[in-house]
């Protein structure tokens, strides 16, 4: 199959605002590649078009992607062809590897025409939003392989990877899908959450009674025990067991021999509060994956730097028995009996508003970033973001200096999208860079903030009304615009000067009412940041 027939369908998925409409698209494309009988053409694709590369990170960023070699008049190129290029660029490695790199994504993309050199730079900057989500990628491989769409996200739900079940899918039909079954050591795709604005809320949406645990600011961590074996894994359910041996030791003190369980690894202070969550993360960064002997005496010097604790939330499985489609209270039972309090993340089983709202101030009083509502009756359902789990955290909100943008791609091409943000330094008159966001744009709020910003770019316009010098790039503005925005928190940061950055940021409004000497000081972001 030729790349150009992924990037066109690609374009035109992107294109098409009817769900429907988006799922025959991909269904006829991945049709046309079950014809041809390669089961790992069909997962590619499918990884692809769900913005996604089998091979996770290959070590090519925004930066590698600015300057690339002019489009080819016609397409040659096949999926397979791509494919293997991006397999040879994440195995590059040691002195001259950036070079080399370079070299190889130079070649793939001389050898794409325009609209597979779009659809390449898109994947793999991360920035593929074509409204082709898990949902839709699961109903177009159904409508495809003319299987039930309920039997496909099932099957990708417990088999963790929705290409590998598309493939099996497309290539053996139905009764490949019954092979999907929950199995320890092979990871599933973590149960999600839906938002609640506050308690309330959340005890309303889940019938007026709910289980509140408390969220923890930790990372997320599936854990599987087979007898004496176990195997950690990530949200994304990247393979970290030998990251984390506190976590393999306590899953190994439980008193079973099998288990899969949905946890929370975390940096704890002394005092018991959270450690920032970056300082978490570092832990996940060091030593190799499974096996890695050789970075043994790193790991163990992280820990002794840096230990983490380990708090158990759900149960998915224990010793033969399958837990998932069993209510929330009789998971959290069966988790109970094995696992000690001091190890369970806190909880409240409430239908009182205040006694939640109690729970909740406790909790954030505690460090952490807010609180869980699960639905008593609940099944667990892996893999999606289902209605019976809300998640309760305080928004912090900033009004910043917009300082840069960043022109879009892909549906956004032709917008001004990606918005540098500052804060106000009283003690220069300037502003303190804080990060950047596309997140909360609005179709309507990117046609008003293109003209906007053309008129405050520092630089003139060439004749077609882009920024001279900066196609492609990005346009320094003249630092008036006052736009709000939510956040999160404020992390700890190298790559900006003030040494903080903004976390989850997006937009909610811009402030044509405030001046930027009316805009928040780095004072107020700092202080943010210290509470």
């Amino acid at each position: 199959m030729l790349l150009v027939a992924v990037a066109t369908t690609s374009a035109e998925v992107g294109a098409v605002p009817a769900r429907s409409a988006k799922i025959a698209r991909i269904a006829k494309l991945l049709t046309a590649a079950a014809v041809e009988g390669d089961p790992e053409l069909v997962a590619v694709v499918v990884a692809w078009l769900s913005g996604d590369l089998p091979q996770r990170q290959i070590g090519v960023g925004w930066a590698a992607l600015r300057t690339l070699p002019p489009a080819s008049a016609e397409p040659s190129l096949t999926v397979s062809d791509v494919h293997a290029t991006f397999t040879e660029i994440g195995r590059v490695s040691g002195k001259g590897s950036q070079a080399r790199r370079s070299e190889l994504l130079n070649a793939l993309f001389a050898t794409s025409t325009e609209v597979e050199q779009a659809f390449l730079r898109r994947l793999l900057s991360g920035e593929l939003r074509q409204g082709a989500l898990v949902g839709v990628m699961a109903d177009a491989v159904a409508k495809a392989a003319d299987v039930p769409a309920v039997e496909v996200r099932r099957a990708a739900m417990l088999g963790g990877d929705l290409p590998t079940v598309a493939a099996a899918a497309l290539t053996d039909g139905r009764a490949a899908l019954a092979e999907f079954t929950l199995r320890v050591g092979r990871p599933v795709g973590p149960m999600l959450a839906q938002t609640a604005t506050d308690v309330d809320d959340a005890l309303e949406k889940l019938g007026g009674t709910a289980v509140f645990e408390a969220k923890l600011d930790g990372a997320r961590v599936q854990i599987h025990r087979a007898g004496d074996t176990v195997s950690i894994y990530t949200r994304s359910l990247d393979d970290v067991t030998v990251r984390l041996p506190e976590v393999v030791e306590a899953a190994l003190a439980l008193p079973v021999q099998d288990l899969i369980a949905d946890a929370e690894a975390i940096a704890l202070r002394p005092d018991g509060r959270p450690h920032r969550f970056q300082v978490t993360a570092s832990r996940f960064g060091r030593g190799g994956g499974k096996g890695g002997r050789d970075r043994t005496a790193d790991v163990e010097t992280a820990r002794a730097a840096q230990p983490l604790s380990v708090f158990f939330f759900d149960l998915l499985h224990v010793d033969g028995a399958d837990l998932l489609d069993l209510p929330t209270t009789d998971r959290l039972a069966a988790l109970d009996r094995i696992v000690p309090a001091t190890q369970r993340v806190d909880r409240a089983l409430t239908s009182d508003g205040e006694v939640a709202a109690a729970f909740l101030k406790t909790t954030l009083q505690a460090g952490h970033e807010g609180v869980m509502a699960k639905s008593t009756t609940a099944p667990y359902e892996a893999g999606r973001r289902g209605a019976g789990w809300l998640k309760v955290k305080p928004v912090h909100t900033l009004d910043l200096v917009v300082l840069a943008v960043e022109w879009g791609s892909g549906r956004r091409t032709g917008k001004l999208s990606n918005i540098h943000l500052g804060a106000r330094d009283p003690a220069n008159g300037g502003f303190v860079m804080l990060g950047k966001t596309f997140k909360g744009m609005t179709d309507e709020m990117l046609a008003w903030q293109t003209d906007r910003f053309l008129e405050l770019a520092d630089v003139p316009t060439d004749g077609s009304g882009r920024i001279a010098g900066f196609s492609g790039g990005v346009v320094r503005l003249r630092p008036e615009q006052v736009v709000e925005i939510a956040l999160d928190g404020v992390q700890t940061s190298t790559r900006y000067p003030g040494g903080m950055a903004l976390r989850f940021a997006r937009v909610l409004r811009y402030r044509d009412d405030k001046a930027p000497s009316e805009a928040d000081t780095i004072d107020t972001v700092r202080t943010l940041y210290e509470s």
